[in-house]
């Protein structure tokens, strides 16, 4: 449960809106009149304050936009499209309105505007997608992952295999399902499809991956909305919260000890999930997101029965061939290595020394809502080059993946410079790390100050 869950002020903001006469006037919508965000139907969606129905809206990039029918989902479309306008908006049938919104993020600052005007001229529109070079790697990483999965499932396991596995498995949900789930693959919809369910085929689940990971981007480390910012509570924590906050608890101060070994069970807490059988990612559910649309209620069986096939190729199959305790302990180690892989490099990306961890402090203490794209950059790091992109699938450029989350991870190399450049023209704090260790190192040292609450006591004295 994340902190305050039940008092978010996000969620109060967004879900006691009262209803609005006056809207009876108002030339924007027809009926129903909508005036609360949680009174929407599954399949409207609220953008800037306009309910649309998107229920016969035949999307350029896919039905995935129906994930997220039923919620208001202003920040994710800007983030997804930053090449839009108003008068795109103009092609969805616009219902209703939901009057007087707050708000905690602000777009088309000059900031975003010279970020986005410079990186359009090195990726033009329409190019962002992945590149000849992009496609190869990922086929790369298909083939060694089939061919592994093969080789375990027929012939039965052994310690190097796991190992071997493990790994290919990461690179798949790092370098093709990620591009893919995030619509950047290919400008054709049914690409994006395909390779996106090789997040199924390493144990977790396309549909509530991206009901995680879309709230995750929009919200970055805001302890109330992002799912990921609580992911490991009450285990450990990644929120620096002040000491006295509930959410401590007295093993945190040791948790720069253990975080490692706890991410390792990352794998069997996604597998044996029991969230797969509703598709409710629960950390996305918790901060108010509803998944009870048409579109995700029609996904459940195909989600249950490619869990179920991943399932027996990983584990029923290889114990079948030979059913014994050194199996067992072969096939936990897969999925620890897989985890390692996985959640450490997504544990560094939000996680160092002096990230911000609170971004929309200001709204609460002048009310004044903050630059998203700011934001972004000042709660994530970048770490390495091309060589680190081509074996995370460019995630080591986590900054130019959050300004840009719908661009393929090929063009990140080369758009780098640039947003360097830019951050430091508007003093806006960019994280670079050059080699890998040296972030992580700093990641474990903020985890170890977040579980302590150093930074919330006086120098020298060590008190509050």
């Amino acid at each position: 449960m994340p902190p305050n869950a039940e008092l978010s002020q996000l969620r109060n903001r967004l879900g006691n809106v009262i209803e609005d006469p006056a809207l009876a006037e108002d030339d924007v919508a027809t009926e129903p009149r909508v005036g609360s965000v949680k009174n929407l139907g599954n399949a409207e969606v609220v953008i800037d304050g306009t309910i649309f129905d998107i229920s016969d809206f035949a999307h350029p990039g896919g039905d995935t936009i129906k994930l997220f029918g039923g919620n208001d989902v202003t920040v994710q479309y800007k983030m997804i499209h930053p090449y839009h306008t108003s008068k795109h908006l103009e092609k969805m049938r616009a219902v209703g309105k939901v009057p007087n919104q707050q708000k905690d993020y602000v777009f088309d600052t000059p900031f975003e505007r010279e970020i986005k005007r410079e990186v359009f001229k090195i990726v033009r529109r329409g190019r962002e997608f992945g590149t000849p070079g992009y496609f190869c790697r990922a086929i790369f990483y298909i083939g060694v992952m089939a061919t592994l999965q093969y080789v375990w499932a027929t012939k039965g396991t052994t310690w190097a295999l796991a190992f071997a596995l493990g790994v290919s498995q990461a690179t798949i949900g790092l370098n093709v399902q990620h591009d893919a789930n995030h619509g950047a693959c290919s400008k054709m919809p049914w690409v994006n499809d395909i390779l996106g369910f090789g997040a199924d085929f390493i144990g977790g689940s396309k549909w509530t991956w991206m009901e995680q990971h879309w709230t995750h981007h929009a919200f970055t480390n805001h302890s109330e909305m992002d799912p990921d910012s609580f992911s490991t509570e009450p285990m450990a924590i990644f929120n620096d919260y002040p000491l006295n906050h509930p959410s401590r608890r007295p093993w945190h101060k040791f948790q720069g000890l253990y975080i490692l070994p706890l991410l390792s069970f990352y794998w069997l807490s996604s597998v044996f999930n029991a969230q797969i059988i509703d598709l409710r990612q629960r950390g996305a559910y918790h901060v108010g997101i509803k998944m009870e649309n048409d579109f995700i209620v029609s996904r459940r069986k195909y989600a249950v029965a490619l869990r179920l096939l991943y399932i027996y190729l990983n584990i029923v199959r290889p114990l079948q061939i030979d059913f014994s305790g050194t199996t067992v302990l072969q096939i936990l180690a897969m999925g620890f290595v897989e985890s390692l892989t996985l959640a450490t490099l997504f544990g560094l990306s939000h996680n160092f020394e002096n990230v911000d961890r609170d971004p929309t402090k200001p709204v609460r203490e002048s009310g004044e809502p903050v630059c998203w794209f700011k934001s972004q950059v000042e709660t994530s790091s970048t770490y390495g080059a091309h060589i680190s992109g081509a074996l995370t699938g460019g995630l080591n450029f986590q900054v130019e993946h959050h300004l840009f989350p719908r661009m393929s991870s090929a063009w990140y190399p080369y758009i780098a410079p640039k947003v360097r450049e830019i951050c430091a023209k508007h003093n806006v704090n960019y994280a670079y790390y050059p080699w890998v260790w040296q972030n992580f190192i700093s990641m474990i040292k903020y985890v170890n100050q977040a579980g302590t609450g150093s930074n919330w006591m006086q120098p020298l004295t060590g008190k509050s």
